[in-house]
């Protein structure tokens, strides 16, 4: 085993200097590289595991000096690749050692771009995105070619993704081009470390890779903060709480206060500054923000001139300010392994505890932030899924290798399939991808503008040098949203709606939007045409995108129910509100599906209780709705959050276990996608992705409205007359698996039959008082006397729930 005593001296004189000594798992990462090993390594969020990453790299560059790229590093933000090169940089120049060290984003200069690939650095901090492009040029045979290490920081983020997938792809041929690369990823939080081996193996060799794991830390310090009168009944932003959270900031050094979606992030941000009695400098940090914007904020941080930063997951993975000394989660987390890394934030310090504050925004999202603190506390982690490759990605794959020299298909489908999430990719689906690359498919062959490949004799080139430039300008895998404008036929123009809500409806759906209840008439590019309706708006809208509820929190929030000795711990409101709800109905056990039903003001209610988070749950209500209409219920519309979905109507619902049959996702479901929007807006992200249409020509962008344009011609084209092509096919499985939480969708209706309990009750229980307060929410802006009477609405619905008569 590797001592301390092993260090090349530079390193033992800078550990020194500072009092410090080398941790166990850091010479641990630095003995398996000495033995040619790939590494995993598991450490806490202030356990050094960058340090871990890179001693190998420095000490070999100190005992073997030589030119050339020896260590590529691999980020999933921009930002942590700029912190990580901000905090490599100090100790490189305190040892004086003549290492260089750059970054590649797509945030890099042109000419630094060019500059590397003529004379690269030692070690290059970059971005999937960025070294897939790399490896698209000739040059890359010899860049790449005396690569000795990949480090794959905070890789939980991105390997069960597309971004791994082309991660994934990339490193394969990295290994085919430097066949002693040694392959190391860095974590903070795996439930599934076994899985990571594999997808970090070259052939997936599981035994090649050894697992590492780092010196426990310090406890987090983590508390609830609850309202100085009572845990709201609605919400799920914790807005309530903006003085409180200022508070907080003011008695710490630097806070970061996280938000789940950037809609909030803004609002949170200007409710921090309506009470800054003070005038302490707060900043605000999300991936919309012009790059100059996040720079210069991150800059700020990084020197101590913020007291408070509002931020979204921009920042919440391994960026290091070391004067943070306390985090805020405005909303419940939605899952432990991201309340872990958001902690992970303050201190960053292995042997000192971190400090978290997490604001609930309603009485569920209070059992939810608490689960949340039980499972860090038992170390259990959210699970790691991992599944087959996307073919979109792997298109783009193809494409870049096709760029950087002609290929054999034997030869690039034995690389491929090096690569995990590719491993059984079957002959015939290789040929597909290879055949949509060629010529677009059966339905576009004729349209040059699709032959992207040729292939002569079993060799496989490019087919014109703009084909080259094309792939360059449009590669990458995150496609942006866009927002569609809700206007009417005449042309006026409402407001916007995010494309992730428009995309889910159909002509004749009616929905709330500015004060009145539109019913759409079509979706044209990036305009949702609706009309004046009469009736009541049946979908209701909210703003930003969700997080989905982790199954692990779910489930431990239905045992909170079911189990009362546990009710102890919560707040006195909290244990009144499950103790009237015992009373009055029941409390679901862990495995039953509790479903209520029971009329107010006219109406006629249905509840359900399944915990599957709200994306899965926006896509019941519009199931249930269809076929409550079908059956001649006569549904008004529906809400849901992340523990129950409620439909309401004209007629009472008898029988719930009708509505609730799992032959709704052979029938309803099937017809709903292809008659939303969903379907288009899944197969634009995967033409993009796939290559198939291109965002940017040489000096100009397209707009979302030209790109949706050009993808929804495709599109209707493909459906037409070719409706088995392979980015249709990628479409629905993107459509069912990302875009409607299918799966639990799916597990849910399978057990329903089985475990459905129905209570018919004379009216609303406490249980439903935070998801029926959700009703009324859309037909009025933010603030003002429409939030006033909802709020007074919600607590007269609350007052008659948690009546006992």
């Amino acid at each position: 085993m590797t001592g301390q005593e092993d260090l090349p001296e530079p390193l033992r004189t800078w550990f020194a200097t500072r009092g410090w000594s080398p941790r166990r798992h850091q010479l641990a990462m630095l003995d398996r590289a000495r033995a040619g090993r790939h590494a995993l390594l598991v450490a806490a969020t202030g356990a050094g595991k960058t340090l871990s990453g890179f001693l190998p790299t420095l000490a070999e560059l100190i005992e073997h000096p030589a030119d050339g790229l020896h260590t590529l590093y691999v980020s999933p933000l921009k930002a942590l690749v700029i912190d990580i090169q901000r905090n490599l940089l100090g100790p490189v120049e305190a040892m004086g050692l003549p290492i260089r060290i750059e970054t590649r984003t797509g945030d890099t200069p042109s000419d630094r771009k060019a500059r590397q690939r003529v004379k690269p650095p030692h070690i290059l901090l970059t971005t999937p995105e960025s070294l897939s492009l790399l490896l698209s040029y000739p040059d890359s045979f010899t860049l790449f070619a005396g690569l000795r290490t990949i480090v794959i920081d905070e890789v939980h983020a991105f390997a069960t993704g597309k971004r791994g997938d082309l991660l994934s792809l990339c490193m394969a041929r990295l290994q085919r081009l430097a066949p002693d690369l040694r392959r190391v990823a860095l974590s903070a939080t795996v439930a599934d470390p076994d899985g990571y081996r594999a997808w970090l193996a070259p052939d997936g060799d599981i035994d090649a890779v050894d697992l590492v794991e780092g010196e426990p830390g310090a406890e987090p310090d983590i508390a609830i903060l609850l309202p100085q009168d009572r845990v709201p009944w609605m919400g799920h932003s914790g807005r309530y709480a903006a003085e409180q959270v200022m508070a907080e900031i003011e008695t710490h050094r630097t806070s970061i206060i996280f938000c789940n979606t950037r809609s909030l992030a803004e609002l949170i941000f200007q409710d921090l500054w309506k009470v800054n009695t003070l005038g302490l400098p707060i900043g605000v940090h999300h991936g919309s923000l012009a790059r100059e914007a996040r720079r210069k904020v991150e800059q700020a941080m990084a020197d101590g001139r913020l007291r408070a930063l509002v931020a979204t997951a921009s920042l919440d993975l391994g960026v290091d300010w070391g004067d943070v000394d306390c985090v805020i989660q405005m909303g419940a987390p939605k899952g432990s392994s991201r309340l872990l890394q958001r902690i992970g934030r303050a201190n960053h310090r292995l042997d000192e505890a971190s400090e978290a504050i997490v604001v609930p925004g309603n009485r569920f999202e209070y059992l939810e932030a608490r689960a949340a603190l039980d499972a860090v506390e038992a170390g259990e982690l959210d699970p790691d899924l991992f599944r087959p490759g996307a073919l979109d990605v792997l298109a783009q794959h193809i494409m870049a290798c096709a760029c950087a020299a002609p290929f054999a298909r034997d030869a690039l489908l034995d690389e491929v399939r090096a690569a995990l999430p590719y491993s059984a990719l079957s002959d015939a689906l290789f040929d597909r991808v290879l055949g949509f690359i060629r010529d677009g498919g059966y339905a576009l062959k004729a349209y040059d503008r699709f032959k992207r490949l040729t292939e002569d004799n079993g060799v496989w080139r490019v087919s014109h040098p703009k084909f080259v430039a094309q792939h360059r300008l449009n590669a990458g895998i995150i496609v942006e949203a866009t927002m569609l404008t809700v206007r009417f036929k005449n042309g006026r123009n409402l407001g916007k709606v995010e494309e992730s809500f428009a995309a889910q409806l159909a002509p004749g759906d009616t929905f709330f939007f500015a004060g009145l209840s539109c019913e759409v008439e079509r979706i044209d590019t990036e305009d949702l045409v609706v009309r004046a309706s009469t009736r009541p708006a049946r979908i209701p809208t909210y703003g930003g995108a969700r997080m989905p509820l982790s199954t692990n929190l779910a489930d431990r929030v239905r045992r909170f129910l079911a189990t009362p000795a546990e009710w102890a711990r919560f707040p006195a409101d909290v244990r009144e509100w499950l103790e009237i709800q015992r009373k009055r109905s029941i409390l679901p056990e862990p495995g039953q599906l509790l479903v209520e039903t029971f009329p107010r003001e006219g109406r006629h209610y249905m509840v359900a209780y399944s915990f599957e988070g709200w994306n899965a749950h926006q896509s019941l209500g519009m199931l249930l709705t269809r076929r409550m209409e079908a059956h001649g219920l006569r549904p008004l519309g529906f809400v849901a959050n992340d523990y129950a979905i409620a439909t309401y109507g004209i007629e009472p619902v008898r029988d719930p276990a009708a509505l609730f049959s799992a032959d709704i996702l052979e029938h309803e479901f099937v017809e709903w996608v292809e008659r939303s929007h969903l379907l288009k807006r899944a197969f634009r992200e995967v033409a993009v992705i796939g290559g198939l249409v291109e965002r940017q020509h040489p000096g100009k962008r397209k707009t979302g409205r030209q790109v949706t344009f050009s993808t929804d011609l495709i599109y209707d084209v493909l459906r037409k007359y070719e409706p088995t092509h392979l980015l249709l096919e990628a479409a629905w499985a993107d459509a069912r698996a990302r875009m409607t939480d299918v799966g639990r969708l799916a597990g849910l209706l399978d057990r329903a039959a089985d475990t459905m309990v129905h209570v018919d009750l004379p009216r609303v229980t406490p249980l439903a008082v935070p998801v029926l307060t959700l009703i009324g929410r859309e037909r009025v802006a933010t603030g003002g006397s429409g939030e006033d009477a909802l709020l007074i609405e919600a607590e007269a619905l609350a007052a008659e729930a948690m009546r006992v008569d």
